[in-house]
């Protein structure tokens, strides 16, 4: 038997939507087990108050991937609150979702997309070099945190 897959519908929203307030919800309960002692430092800086673009990806009528940027200046975005649900992984959803954001940046007029994940963050890791970020020296609040790792991407 042929298994049907659904194709991800993005859709753009803000950081109220209840769909994504559920994911976050999920993402911070991975990073908490993920970062262990740490994981209070690094969720100081994850929250959405100055959060205006979100993304969230759809497998039918189920919220299962999203994204989204805040604005650092003028010509950068930093990419905030990736994640996907766990059975939906290894599908593409992130690259798309990624994607998606950076071409909602350029077109706002940003040049580039910053961000920072954890060492331990194998799999975030692996997206960023994928999707052609760069390893560039600690940014703002990471600068000389060990387990922090920062990228960058011109869009």
């Amino acid at each position: 038997m042929k298994r049907i897959m659904f194709p991800l519908k993005i859709i753009k929203t803000n950081p109220s939507d209840p769909h994504f307030r559920s994911l976050i919800k999920q993402l911070d309960q991975d990073l908490a087990v993920t970062d262990g002692e740490e994981h209070s430092f690094y969720n100081q800086f994850n929250g959405t108050d100055q959060i205006k673009h979100v993304l969230l990806g759809y497998v039918g009528d189920k919220a299962v991937s999203c994204g989204a940027f805040k604005i650092i200046n003028t010509q950068e975005i930093e990419i905030k609150r990736m994640y996907t649900v766990t059975h939906y992984r290894g599908k593409g959803h992130a690259v798309m979702i990624l994607s998606e954001l950076e071409k909602w940046g350029a077109e706002e007029g940003f040049k580039s997309c910053i961000l920072e994940t954890g060492t331990r963050q194998k799999a975030a890791i692996a997206l960023y070099h994928k999707c052609g970020y760069k390893i560039i020296s600690n940014y703002g609040p990471y600068v000389g945190v060990k387990n922090s790792l920062c990228f960058k991407k011109t869009i």
